[in-house]
């Protein structure tokens, strides 16, 4: 006997509704923002999104663990989205297309967001609204287009303004720092071509440097090319260090900057180790017109002060609109110091962002594999210190730590 409404049940079982699928998180600070997100992706069909608290952290754990496509961040309660999306922006992957949500109505903000790789929306909004957007987001994404394809490293040089002022150790820590604690794709270029000691101060074991030859520069360098001449150290964080018989160190540092090209949309951050033996005015200029930030180390003597004012300098004519953060590191003790905090301030015009005091049991800290971004010490104040500038986070640190106490002592 023929069953009619067995097979209409056959039937629709057979042909079941196809859900649209974009892969998406949303950091929420209400529950209205929460409540329409999620109203609209279940009316249009579309996968909700992982909803999760804002925060720094939750954003941190979950955009590296999961494979996300669109991350959504509201920021309704903010005071400032453009400098709230500066601290978060080293948080989130260069793959991912970002939608910022926020009640900032004003040009710059959206300009501002713009220039980050960020799309914003303005709230309120409707749901259709959202989804249309969220649905372009999308299309762009499938089309290599649009917000987000062009996002790129910070890139940061660490100048050592003589040799010995602690480059390289700082470049390392503040690698670590950003990678381990911070969740942020790193890579440390290293521009000490003949030697150097990033891999002691990263505390690699049998480390060799990638070796080029003339013929291997006139190959096609693509991302995939360049990442090959790059060491894994962590999910997180990666260094490159070259070597050459036959390249001289002028074309090899253009080799190395044609490499980092190429890898800029894969990180958070490109930290270069500039040390002092292998900085030129050919640096300075690319420094100028192509870094974010550069992070001048200077030590408490004449020779380190006066480099450090040609630095700025030179870096004035070139008007450059890279950041300087002058970092003051007490390689010495602060009696065999030969110039003051004063005499520092006075003669460059300003004082130093942050101070390393100095500790006369590091090198067998380093030499023990013990970092000073894992550390509970003075030390370790100053580097958390000096990544939270980086990141554009307001320094917490409180005013009456050990740190504070020796930096008024040393003034």
């Amino acid at each position: 006997m023929f069953d009619l409404v067995d097979k209409l049940q056959s039937k629709a079982l057979e042909t079941p509704v196809r859900r649209e699928t974009i892969t998406s998180v949303l950091f929420h600070q209400t529950s209205q923002c929460t409540d329409l997100v999620d109203e609209a992706f279940r009316f249009e069909g579309i996968n909700v999104p992982t909803m999760l608290n804002n925060s720094d952290d939750n954003i941190r754990k979950h955009v590296r663990d999961a494979i996300v496509e669109i991350v959504i961040i509201e920021l309704n309660l903010s005071h400032d989205v453009t400098r709230d999306m500066e601290r978060i922006s080293p948080l989130l992957p260069n793959n991912a297309s970002v939608i910022v949500i926020g009640s900032e109505d004003a040009i710059s903000t959206i300009r501002n967001l713009k220039s980050m790789g960020f799309y914003y929306v303005f709230w309120p909004i409707t749901k259709q609204e959202l989804i249309d957007f969220v649905r372009n987001v999308n299309s762009n994404r499938q089309r290599n287009s649009g917000l987000g394809k062009d996002r790129t490293a910070k890139k940061i040089g660490v100048w050592g303004t003589k040799g010995g002022v602690g480059a390289s150790l700082l470049t390392a820590e503040l690698a670590l720092d950003l990678a381990k604690t911070q969740k942020s794709a790193t890579l440390v270029v290293d521009h000490d071509f003949r030697g150097g000691n990033l891999d002691i101060f990263f505390g690699l074991k049998k480390f060799e440097k990638k070796s080029v030859s003339r013929a291997s520069i006139a190959a096609n360098i693509d991302a995939t090319f360049a990442a090959s001449l790059s060491k894994k150290l962590d999910e997180m964080l990666f260094v490159m260090a070259l070597e050459s018989n036959d390249l001289n160190e002028l074309e090899l540092k253009d080799y190395l900057r044609m490499l980092t090209m190429q890898l800029e949309g894969q990180y958070n951050f490109i930290l270069e180790d500039l040390s002092r033996g292998s900085n030129s005015k050919q640096d300075l200029k690319h420094i100028a017109e192509q870094y974010d930030t550069l992070v001048l180390l200077i030590e408490p003597t004449v020779s380190s002060v006066r480099e450090a004012k040609r630095v700025l300098k030179n870096l004035e004519l070139s008007n450059s609109t890279a950041r300087c953060l002058f970092v003051l590191n007490y390689t010495i003790t602060e009696s065999a110091a030969s110039v003051t905090l004063a005499d520092i301030k006075s003669y460059l015009g300003r004082e130093p962002d942050v101070i390393f005091p100095n500790e006369p049991k590091l090198s067998k800290a380093i030499l023990e594999s013990k970092h000073i971004y894992s550390q509970k010490s003075a030390m370790s104040q100053s580097l958390h210190k000096l990544t939270a500038l980086l990141l554009g986070q307001v320094d917490k640190q409180p005013k009456s730590s050990f740190f504070h106490k020796w930096v008024k002592r040393a003034k």
